[in-house]
């Protein structure tokens, strides 16, 4: 997205001043915008804004914070999204299901991106998008002095458009129903990333954890293909493999977790007591 097109929210008080902020900015959807890919960081360890700063430091576009896989509780996703919006990284939650009764709530507290997991069909897309966008799009409630706009008052028609725009909708295909319909869930509008559960779609495919197997190397490329043909974004998940992680970005993947927290401490911590125990005293 150019500089002359990105527009940020208003910097004044008072409705009567504020001008119509076309679209939110939401650093993951303009880096994908703008051709690039954005890299997210899985969070399942970290519960303060702290976790969102360390995204930022190292490099991240987003934060993926992992409802579906780990204990959180809304206060505290609420108090990450809104240290993400400050320092610029994009808030997304993975609900446990698209029926998550919190998921209205978990945007109206600050998070710009909801990944829904087990898409399976069309009818499956339509009620994500339902879900997550005003209408005429969709029928999420509409609330007022979202933290998005630092809690002042925007015209409902204005931050409605804004926040339509500026909120991304992840459908992830990871079973193979999802993955034979995926022409049609590519279809449904409001939809903006197609995004690949490599874990669960092996999983369902008998090969759990056979990662780099042909027949998900294909998943990953037809996905890829379905997303570009319908001005989708093509995601990928579940494969930490940096080699082909980064083989996929450049056959068209635009968004990528790139590892989990957990992983992260892991990896360094480990590294550091292996050299450190392999130490010894000078004679």
């Amino acid at each position: 997205m150019s500089e002359e097109t990105r527009q940020t929210p208003p910097t004044v008080t008072g409705a009567s001043d504020v001008t119509d902020p076309a679209v939110l900015p939401n650093p993951a959807l303009d880096r994908m915008r703008a051709g690039d890919v954005a890299l997210g960081m899985l969070v399942r360890l970290g519960r303060s804004g702290d976790i969102a700063r360390i995204a930022r430091s190292t490099g991240h576009d987003f934060i993926f914070i992992d409802m579906q896989h780990a204990i959180f509780s809304l206060e505290t996703v609420a108090h990450i999204a809104q240290a993400a919006l400050g320092c610029g990284v994009t808030p997304i939650v993975r609900v446990p299901s698209v029926d998550d009764p919190n998921l209205g709530a978990l945007l109206d507290a600050g998070v710009t991106g909801i990944v829904v997991p087990e898409v399976n069909t069309a009818d499956d897309a339509r009620k994500a998008v339902a879900r997550c966008r005003f209408a005429p799009i969709g029928n999420r409630s509409v609330s007022s002095l979202y933290p998005m706009f630092d809690f002042r008052a925007v015209p409902t028609a204005q931050s409605n458009r804004a926040l339509n725009a500026g909120t991304l909708v992840v459908a992830m295909i990871e079973t193979v129903e999802g993955l034979e319909n995926i022409e049609a869930i590519a279809s449904v509008d409001g939809i903006d990333v197609l995004h690949m559960g490599c874990s669960d779609l092996l999983a369902d495919m008998g090969l759990p954890g056979a990662f780099g197997h042909p027949q998900i190397v294909a998943a990953i490329e037809r996905l890829i293909s379905v997303a570009r043909a319908h001005g989708r974004f093509a995601g990928l998940g579940g494969d930490r493999d940096i080699e082909r992680q980064a083989r996929f970005i450049r056959e068209g993947v635009q968004f990528l977790t790139t590892q989990s927290d957990i992983a992260f401490l892991m990896a360094e911590a480990t590294r550091r007591t292996r050299v450190l125990r392999g130490a010894r005293p000078s004679s």
